[in-house]
């Protein structure tokens, strides 16, 4: 894990998004303190499989059925 203050990441920024882009981790300080951290991002190895949840999802035959009127009435505050 590397740190640089603010005013070096801001000039030496491209070089740092290319070593987090490797893997590195890097940690941006403002008066010593740190403020921020620089990640590679991960990219997740589970791959979705379509249709992998067929038939376990019913969806109701009044799905898309009008509210009730006292149920829009609450949405209106009466």
């Amino acid at each position: 894990m590397q740190t640089f203050n603010i005013q070096d990441a801001k000039t030496h920024f491209s070089r740092l998004v290319e070593a987090a882009s490797e893997g590195e981790e890097i940690v941006i300080t403002k008066a010593g303190r740190p403020v921020a951290r620089l990640v590679p991002i991960t990219h997740s190895s589970v791959e979705r499989k379509f249709g992998a949840l067929k038939g376990q999802v019913r969806i109701a035959e009044d799905f898309d059925a009008p509210l009730p009127d006292d149920v829009l009435a609450s949405f209106d505050g009466r």
